[in-house]
């Protein structure tokens, strides 16, 4: 059975005590691609990044970022972050790189098929250096029923000249040089692989950074769903996100990037309280002290993701409501590729979790069809309703 999301705290904190590994834990044994010097950046400088690329949601609403205006139809999107298999709970390395359970990816269509869901999948290197993986996605690709977009995973992704570690592993530490040619190698490939060049990115581990936006507008990006609103992974050498907007909104002044968040935010009675909050769940007082864990137990205060990954469909459901009630109207449910596929990732090791699994994805798309005037969209449909509304 998932783990109750009062326990995890949602995917993304389990994705940080898994994926997240020492410091201390360097490259990988048998690894011998060079070492290279970590960009050289204060702990405090990706939490400077986001606040400068996303003013807060009052702030992107009176100088005309916001994309979407409060209230309209309710529109999900489903991302899904479409990787290799590796063991969350070992060190990071270049040498894990299957990529088998992309075949399993048609247990989820046998639900998206019947309610017209045409989910995009961000591709990392691995995937797309396998002819096999490939030819799955271009086949749901080519019938309408997906697209592709780009997944800069930094450990996996060529070319080779950083020291494989925990803080290299988020692009946004790396040398803007070296973050650039990684993102033009893994762009290359899925355009020569795919036939079109992706203009959908997420950054692996949510690594967005200083570079990152001035290399996606060069490449042809249009739409970036790195952002995790109301989260802070500083601890883990990461970015902050607090206080950003959880709708989408345009990264740059010309409105050329939207962004489109993943869907995160506060259910409970406390949830008007969650700018204070927020910035205090996850810090290790907070973590150590389980206060999060007894308020969620009680339902007063819960932070949950749009994501089978860990959260049960009903905490999903309360998700959107409680956003709903606060005026979004934009949502992203998102997942790891592998977990379509028995003992690949946390959440789904046996068939007893996939099934549960399935019926999580199957119970919120289900319920979500049934709101008034509800839409399933994409993101490069969402950005041309976006642009259609600025001219």
């Amino acid at each position: 059975m998932p783990v109750a999301p009062f326990q995890t705290d949602t995917e993304l904190d389990a994705l940080e005590r898994g994926k997240c590994v020492s410091s201390v834990a360097r490259a990988s044994e048998g690894d011998m691609t060079p070492a290279m010097p970590s960009a050289r950046r204060s702990p405090s400088a990706p939490l400077d990044i986001i606040r400068d690329l996303a003013p807060s949601p009052a702030a992107a609403e009176a100088d005309g970022r916001m994309a979407f205006a409060p209230g309209g139809p309710p529109r999900l999107a489903v991302v899904v972050d479409t990787e290799e298999e590796f063991d969350w709970t070992k060190p990071f390395t270049r040498t894990s790189r299957g990529v088998g359970s992309i075949s399993a990816q048609a247990r989820a269509h046998e639900i998206y098929d019947r309610f017209g869901v045409r989910p995009t999948y961000a591709v990392d290197q691995c995937v797309v250096e396998s002819d096999a993986a490939v030819g799955v996605l271009d086949e749901l690709r080519k019938s309408g029923r997906a697209e592709i977009g780009a997944h800069l995973q930094s450990w996996v992704s060529e070319p080779y000249l950083e020291e494989v570690s925990e803080r290299n592993s988020f692009q946004c530490n790396l040398p803007p040089e070296v973050e650039r040619a990684k993102l033009e190698t893994l762009t290359s490939a899925i355009g020569a692989q795919f036939g079109a060049r992706p203009t959908v990115f997420k950054a692996g581990r949510y690594g967005y950074g200083t570079a990152t936006t001035g290399i996606l507008l060069d490449l042809g990006y249009e739409i970036d769903c790195s952002f995790v609103p109301h989260t802070d992974f500083q601890r883990t050498h990461g970015p902050s996100f607090l206080g950003v907007p959880d709708q989408p909104f345009w990264i740059d002044a010309e409105k050329r990037l939207l962004e489109t968040p993943l869907s995160r935010g506060f259910a409970g009675a406390l949830a008007g309280s969650s700018d204070l909050l927020a910035a205090m769940v996850d810090t290790p007082f907070w973590r150590r002290s389980r206060i999060g864990g007894a308020l969620a137990r009680t339902r007063l205060f819960e932070r949950i993701t749009l994501t089978p990954e860990g959260v049960d469909a009903d905490a999903q459901i309360r998700l959107i409501s409680a956003m709903m009630k606060g005026g979004a109207r934009v949502f992203t449910l998102t997942y790891h590729s592998p977990s379509l596929e028995p003992g690949h990732t946390p959440y789904v090791r046996d068939e007893a979790d996939l099934k549960d699994f399935l019926v999580a994805i199957e119970k919120v798309v289900s319920w979500f069809a049934d709101l008034p005037d509800a839409q399933f969209t994409t993101l490069s449909a969402l950005r041309a309703e976006a642009r259609a509304a600025t001219v």
